[in-house]
């Protein structure tokens, strides 16, 4: 064996990821709200894009593109979305689902504030404790803070600070104000009228076996029927144990499909939602001095560059509406029975189904539906949704994870409370209309909907 240096040549393919192809990537798989903020952050650093509102661009621009020799490339390449006359959303009586969002600006502190602005009788020192409790409330409504630490930062005593704290929890809503669940429940019920001397004691004795259902451990310690235990957890399970989330003010995501799926007549069409997005456009200014040759070569040069900048995102663009458009396809074609018959007839399908479909790497596939939603006649779905694991039926065919989750809800809805189905019955069931299935992932399955267990769904 020669061990020796030497000098060979010899040819080899390899991928060279330019920044151009990096940019098209990472378009690709952004989502339409991570997109609008992409390219408004690109329009920030290139003077030469201008993004078109869909607001500021509810009637049709009735200016032609020129068509003289000096006419530059990067039109052909934009076509009609650079000049603005792409016709998606012009329409003046576009609707805008987020434009009729909840206001989120009224909180749980303006909201017990107001209350306690009509209390009467309340001295300047007991609105001023009373607020500072309010200020200290979490999401949920609970006071974390100890009412001790209360006292000693307002210098306060004890008293004041729990007779500020009783004044809260008799606001609206029901339970406000308390330090624990225990509490908050003694609250709604209080304020309900059923504070009944049973269903207090169930709830400061036995909370942790009444969310288990040990129901008979209950009945046998407080000496009732086993049925009046169930009553009295159907009560406790009625109240809210968290009183003040519905005024809770985090960030709430709205969902804006990417890809709308419409049916006419016997067929379905795929639109691709140009309009959640602005239209990028080219600085008429900077495309009048590139025409005239305006400028210093230098400024000529800079130019040259972000047009050519300009030009790659375009691309991007365009690249990405057709991937989303070409996928969307592929997937209304493998999956025509579900739209037409509902989800138990979504089929089991995988990525590399559709990258052998639309001739794409499954890399592409896995990208263009990442974080992607549609709009369909049955809802609204996550392009991943129709992206399921198959399980084999006793004639041999497949059926998706899906279904079998929809077949699996509906035996634990129609079964007997009182006599409720084991995971192992579950898997008998289905056995028995001919999916093969074991009794673990029957109970994965059921986890994953968060549906509890026989022992907790049990009815007494």
């Amino acid at each position: 064996m020669n061990m020796g240096f030497g000098l060979y040549q010899e040819q080899s393919l390899k991928l060279v990821m330019t920044p151009e192809l990096r940019q098209a990537i990472t378009i690709l798989q952004f989502s339409a709200v991570d997109l609008m903020n992409y390219l408004q952050e690109q329009a920030l650093e290139n003077p030469v894009i201008d993004l078109q509102e869909i607001s500021a661009a509810a009637e049709p621009i009735s200016k032609k593109p020129e068509t003289s020799g000096a006419e530059l490339d990067w039109k052909e390449i934009v076509g009609n979305r650079a000049t603005g006359e792409y016709g998606a959303g012009q329409s003046e009586n576009a609707y805008n689902p987020a434009d009729h969002a909840r206001d989120v600006s009224y909180t749980l502190y303006d909201h017990l504030g107001e209350q306690l602005g009509y209390v009467k009788g309340l001295s300047a020192s007991q609105r001023r404790i009373a607020m500072y409790l309010i200020g200290n409330l979490d999401e949920r409504g609970y006071l974390e803070i100890p009412t001790e630490e209360v006292s000693t930062r307002l210098g306060v005593s004890l008293t004041e600070v729990e007779d500020a704290l009783c004044v809260i929890q008799h606001l609206d809503p029901a339970g406000v104000g308390a330090r624990n669940l225990e509490e908050c429940l003694l609250l709604q019920l209080e304020h309900e009228g059923l504070d009944e001397e049973k269903v207090v004691r169930v709830i400061r004795e036995h909370l942790q076996d009444l969310a288990n259902n040990r129901f008979a451990r209950i009945a046998d310690q407080l000496g009732i029927e086993i049925q009046e235990v169930q009553a009295i957890a159907d009560l406790v399970r009625s109240l809210n144990p968290r009183p003040g989330a519905r005024y809770h003010t985090g960030e709430t995501r709205f969902v804006t499909p990417d890809v709308t799926v419409e049916k006419v007549l016997d067929e379905y069409i795929v639109l691709v939602n140009d309009s959640s997005t602005p239209r990028l456009t080219i600085n008429s200014f900077y495309e009048r001095m590139l025409k005239e040759k305006q400028g210093q070569e230098d400024a000529q040069q800079f130019i040259h560059e972000k047009l050519n900048a300009a030009l790659w995102i375009a691309k991007s663009l365009e690249q990405r509406r057709l991937t989303l458009m070409k996928v969307t396809q592929a997937i209304v074609e493998l999956q025509r029975d579900f739209f037409e018959h509902g989800i138990h007839y979504l089929k089991p399908m995988t990525q590399k189904e559709i990258a052998d479909r639309v001739s794409l790497h499954e890399s592409t596939i896995s990208r263009a539906t990442s974080n992607k939603y549609v709009q369909t006649p049955r809802g609204v779905f996550e392009l991943k949704y129709f992206f399921t694991s198959a399980l084999a039926t006793a004639n041999g065919d497949m059926t998706s994870s899906e279904s079998v989750k929809k077949r699996l809800k509906a035996l634990i809805d129609g079964e007997d409370r009182k006599r409720p189905y084991s995971d192992q019955k579950l898997a008998e069931l289905l056995m028995e209309e001919g999916i093969e299935i074991s009794r673990r992932t029957v109970a994965k399955y059921r986890e994953e909907m968060m549906i509890p267990s026989s022992a907790k769904r049990k009815r007494f």
